[in-house]
């Protein structure tokens, strides 16, 4: 059976860190700051300055109205360096490295970003490049490269530069286990995105999974949700089963030795159907086929199960 877990977060003690590295700080791990190439990587992109770190405290410095989106996926440290032109100074690169708590938190603040539709690239376990960035995600790391003093930048200087960063992190080029799960007919590929707090909005789903999932033309949506106990899962289930109730929804149980289900019309996010099996719960949001809701979701408990 498929099991979310986090890595544990690493303990670094206060060191001093090597010539080119802007600050120190004890939270951070030195080792990132090998991870950006002084340069070499394209001709006439130089690096600029210092790296810099930055830890849980000094995040808001560097992405003010973002940092926040970062601390539920185990956010460590970033390492961050600009590149620039040799020719032209005003067109620069900057090329962030987050450390995360885990592969699934990487993944995790990748899929925040990632957009139907953009250019793939097979750099690290997933990536994507557009005319003014290029995004991915390797091991627990997630890498951002932003071009400024233009708008549009070279895709090849992107690819440089994120190959040159990619060969520095760890070789582990393997997607979280916790996406084998929605690897099913149906679930369409790269639609996953994990959600390491609130699943929905709603507080009794802590974390979890969604995808988007097609049933013949019908489009809806599939939830995996883990839970550290059969127990805890049935009090998020009965959490959910009675915040239906409270809104005025018709809800209907159905309950089995092995497991327990309702469907209902939830006030947010229309038809749904949501049960707890062992230690998760899995659902459909956005319901209009029922029967092909099933199927998938019977599916889904299959890979849960082994099956």
């Amino acid at each position: 059976m498929h099991r979310f877990g986090f890595a544990s977060i690493v303990i670094i003690c206060a060191c001093v860190f090597t010539v080119g590295v802007a600050m120190t700080t004890p939270a951070a791990d030195r080792t990132i700051t090998n991870v950006l190439p002084a340069g070499g990587w394209a001709e006439d992109w130089v690096i600029e300055d210092k790296i810099k770190l930055h830890t849980r405290e000094t995040l808001f410095d560097h992405i003010n109205g973002e940092a926040e989106l970062y601390f539920p996926y185990g956010f460590e440290v970033l390492a961050t360096a600009t590149y620039h032109h040799k020719n032209n100074p005003s067109l620069a690169i900057v090329a962030d490295v987050y450390m995360m708590g885990s592969l699934l938190d990487a993944f995790g603040i990748y899929s925040n970003y990632r957009k139907a539709g953009a250019a793939t690239i097979m750099i690290g376990v997933e990536g994507f490049v557009s005319s003014s960035q290029l995004m991915f995600y390797q091991d627990r790391y997630f890498v951002r490269l932003q071009a400024t003093g233009t708008i549009s930048l070279e895709q090849n200087t992107f690819l440089a530069c994120g190959q040159a960063i990619s060969q520095n992190l760890p070789h582990n080029t393997g997607r979280p286990p916790e996406l084998e799960i929605l690897k099913i007919p149906g679930v369409m590929p790269k639609s996953e995105r994990y959600i390491a707090r609130s699943l929905l909005g709603y507080s009794f789903f802590r974390r979890g999974i969604i995808a988007d999932a097609l049933s013949g033309d019908e489009r809806m949506q599939v939830l995996v949700i883990p839970e550290s106990s059969p127990e805890a899962a049935r009090r998020a289930f009965d959490h959910y089963h009675s915040f239906l109730k409270a809104s005025g929804q018709d809800v209907h149980p159905t309950e089995s030795a092995d497991r327990i289900s309702l469907t209902a019309i939830d006030p947010l996010y229309g038809g749904i159907l949501v049960e707890q099996t062992g230690h998760y719960l899995i659902g459909i949001i956005r319901m209009k086929d029922p029967p092909g809701a099933k199927r998938i979701l019977d599916e889904i408990r299959k890979r849960l199960q082994g099956g």
